[in-house]
Order: structure tokens, then sequence, then C-alpha cells
């Protein structure tokens, strides 16, 4: 598997797709393209991530490796947060302002190498983290969410138990003193930690 989609600019040919979509009772329309995560349809992972979410209106969120956007585009529709998407990959933030445009919908939208670039203090961290990138990049989102959250803040992550969720789990524990496990689902487990 390629590990093209946590790269600065991808080289594949494009191959745009429209993708209709309902999630969190909101009817949303993605572009994808080639070189980006899951590009034929929303990722089981993150409908799970996403039927776990229950933030309030005005809470900020950080949602790191954003891909195209579904999950926090979603997020600001369908529960009114301020969202903050990053990615390292400049085709999939493109999609993801295009998909902001698209669906009407309000949200910062920058380049950032997990948190390079971000600056300030969050309600609410997501990610559905880019496991082909290695168990180190994904330990370093975990780590360096902390200082990245305000106090009582929370990061909240999905991923597949054989990518490595027990090791994901005792790295969320290290760092913020507990880990929930929020719902387990066809492999996947949702995880988040309390600051």
């Amino acid at each position: 598997m390629s590990k093209m989609y946590f790269a600065e600019n991808p080289d594949a040919k494009h191959d745009i797709h429209q993708l209709r979509v309902q999630l969190l009772g909101q009817e949303l329309t993605f572009l994808t393209d080639a070189g980006v995560f899951s590009k034929r349809m929303i990722d089981y992972g993150s409908q799970v991530l996403l039927s776990c979410l229950d933030f309030k209106e005005g809470e900020s969120l950080l949602d790191v490796g954003c891909g195209y956007g579904p999950l926090a585009l979603t997020l600001v529709k369908a529960q009114g947060v301020v969202a903050t998407l990053v990615d390292v990959n400049q085709r999939a933030l493109d999609l993801a302002r295009k998909n902001a445009e698209n669906n009407h919908i309000e949200a910062q939208i920058f380049q950032s190498n997990l948190y390079s670039e971000v600056e300030g203090q969050f309600q609410h961290i997501i990610s559905n983290p880019p496991i082909r990138a290695g168990k180190q990049v994904v330990h370093q989102l975990i780590s360096s969410a902390y200082d990245h959250l305000v106090t009582g803040g929370d990061l909240t992550i999905v991923i597949q138990k054989k990518q490595g969720a027990p090791s994901a789990k005792s790295k969320m524990e290290e760092v913020f003193g507990d880990c929930q496990v929020l719902k387990k689902d066809k492999g996947y487990y949702i995880l988040q930690s309390q600051k």
C-alpha cells in the first residue's frame, strides 16, 4: 500500500470522483482524487469516528491529517463547530477547500506536517491518522496533541486493532494519563483522551 497520500505533492495522475453522502444527518458532496486517502468512499473508520462525536456549537476543533475534509466539514455542518483542518498533502488540501466551498462551510484549511504550522489550543482534536506513515508519526500525532488542547479538551482518533490500536491506546494513556475506548466496530477502535 502506498504512503503517497502522506506526501506533500502526490504525483499520481488526477482521477476526480464526486461522492454524495449522508453523514450525521447532513447531505454532503465531496470531491476526491488519486493520491488522497479513501477516494472512492468515506472510509468506515471515519464513519465510526463521526458516530462517536457530539460537540457543541461554537467549540473549536482541529482535524489533523484531514484529507479532503470529510470529518471536520461534516462536524461544522452537523454540530456547528469552528474547525481548522490541516494536512501535509497539498492535493488533499485543495480538495478540502473546494469541498468546504461546495458545501457552503466555513473552515480554516492549511498545510501543516502534523502540528508544525498549528498555533493556539483547541477544545477538540480529531484524527483518522495516517497509519501508512508509520507508528512513529501516529505516536507523534498523539504526544504533540497535548500542548494543542485546552485544559479539559480531548483527542479522539480512530485506529484499527491490527494497525496498532493497542499501542496507540498505551501511548495516549502515557501522554494523557487516561484513554477511553468509546467504541469498537469491525476492528476499528475509537480512542479518546482528555487533558
